[in-house]
This record gives C-alpha cells, sequence and structure tokens, in this order.
C-alpha cells in the first residue's frame, strides 16, 4: 500500500482541536480582513440619514429606511465603516423632537437607531449606554426601554453593571427591560449568569417584601406585578431552573449559588 497518499490525513487527525478549527476558520478570518473600508456608499448613506433627520422629523420615515440599509451595510463592513456607523446612527438621538398636545412625540428615528445599534455587538455598547438615561430622552419610556434592550443584544459583558443597575430604576416598566436584556446573557459563562441572576434576585424579593409588608399600598403592589414575570422569565433563562415562587427561587439560590449549574444531571 502506498501511504504517501495517507500521510495528509493522518497529519489532520492528530491536530489538536483548537488547531484545526483555527485552520478551518482562517480563511473567514481572512475574508474579514479583505473586506473594503471606508466605502463612499457607507459614507452616502450615513449623510443622507443626517440630511433626513435635519428636517426636524418631516423626513423621519425616509430617515428609518436609511437606518436599515446602514443595518445591512454594517454586516458586510469593515472596522472603520462600522465605527462611521454606529456614530452616524447615535448623532441620531442629538435631533430634538417636539411633543405634540398629548405630551407625545415623533421617536421613530430614535427607536429605529436603538433597535439597530442592539444589532451591532460592542461596538455599539458605549454609544448605546450614552443614551440611557440622557436628558432629551429620559421621559420617553419606549425609547429608553428600546435602549436598554440593546444594550442587552450586544451581549457586551461590559454591559454588566449597567444593566444590573437599571435593575433599580424608579420607572418599573424599565426594571422589566433590564431583566429582558439580561436574558440575554443565558449563553455567557457561569459567572457573568450569576452576577445577573444575583441581581435580579435582589430587586426580585425587595419589591415583594414592599408589597407584602402593606397590602395596602398599590405602587408598590403595581412595581411588583409589572417586574416580577421578566424576572422570574429571566431566572429561568440564566440559571436553566424553572421556578415561578419568589421565595423558592430564594431557597434555590441559597443552595445553589456556589454549584456549578452546568453540569448534567
Amino acid at each position: 500500500m502506498n501511504l504517501r497518499h495517507l500521510i495528509p490525513l493522518i497529519v489532520l487527525c492528530t491536530v489538536p482541536a483548537a488547531a484545526a478549527e483555527a485552520a478551518v476558520s482562517a480563511p473567514s478570518r481572512a475574508f474579514v480582513e479583505d473586506v473594503p473600508d471606508k466605502r463612499p456608499e457607507v459614507e452616502k448613506l450615513c449623510e443622507d440619514m443626517k440630511t433626513h433627520v435635519a428636517k426636524g422629523g418631516a423626513a423621519d420615515q425616509d430617515a428609518v429606511a436609511v437606518v436599515d440599509k446602514l443595518l445591512q451595510e454594517y454586516k458586510n463592513s469593515g472596522p472603520k465603516d462600522r465605527a462611521a456607523i454606529v456614530t452616524a446612527l447615535s448623532k441620531n438621538f442629538e435631533a430634538k423632537r417636539r411633543e405634540n398636545e398629548a405630551g407625545v412625540r415623533d421617536n421613530r428615528i430614535f427607536r429605529a437607531s436603538a433597535v439597530a445599534m442592539g444589532q451591532m455587538g460592542s461596538d455599539a455598547t458605549k454609544a448605546i449606554t450614552k443614551w440611557i438615561g440622557a436628558k432629551d430622552h429620559r421621559k420617553d419610556i419606549p425609547v429608553q426601554s428600546d435602549l436598554i434592550h440593546a444594550l442587552g443584544k450586544t451581549k457586551d459583558k461590559t454591559a454588566l453593571p449597567d444593566l444590573i443597575g437599571l435593575l433599580e430604576h424608579k420607572d418599573a416598566p424599565l426594571v422589566g427591560a433590564a431583566a429582558d436584556a439580561l436574558a440575554e446573557f443565558a449563553d455567557s459563562d457561569l459567572d457573568t449568569r450569576k452576577k445577573g441572576f444575583e441581581g435580579m434576585l435582589k430587586v426580585l424579593m425587595s419589591a415583594k417584601g414592599a408589597k407584602d409588608s402593606n397590602v395596602n399600598d398599590g405602587i408598590a403592589r403595581d412595581r411588583y406585578d409589572t417586574i416580577a414575570s421578566p424576572i422570574i422569565t429571566s431566572l429561568t433563562r440564566l440559571s436553566k431552573h424553572d421556578e415561578r415562587d419568589p421565595d423558592k427561587w430564594q431557597n434555590w439560590w441559597n443552595k445553589n449559588k456556589a454549584k456549578n449549574w452546568d453540569e448534567e444531571k
């Protein structure tokens, strides 16, 4: 038998898994590095969006359409174009939009920009965080909720402290948004998941205590009713364990906080 033809196969089979994976993924990395950058079409889209946004709301529908195009371009862009797209989307939040007689403003461009940045990973973390709680937007609960959800969608672990801090927000709907965002880390390492879990459980038990201590406190009850469901759902996603009762969650945490939740049982 001629072994000369078998040698490449033998070598391949004896290569460590990590090295084999690197060899397979090398062409894809080379492809990413070869992506054209600083493209004129991206610059034009950013300028078009800026022009639409500058019209005070009259062309926001057109601006939102450009946001969608930029999101598609981002996926095929090099690092400089990606940074330019994130910067352009962030600048949309500097626009002013007046409230109507009912106290509602046209927030389409802000919401579209937030959702798009959430698809841009850690590239957009700082830009998203900048506008959470920003003076001109803090009263707009839908925009704030979109920004918080977007921060979770980045799956950037550096955003974890901010999301845990938002669990203490005075507006219950945004606490729920922070809980939803923390659930995006369901596939993260165990330490990250435990930090998010502990933060949510603390807030859940505090809200339950406030509700139970005064049955006539409608504000405490409404807050608990708003945040309990999203928090409990997120606790399940992070722990891969299911409970419905907050007290049972506390008992489970006390018994399992030091354990490996990913061990097969």
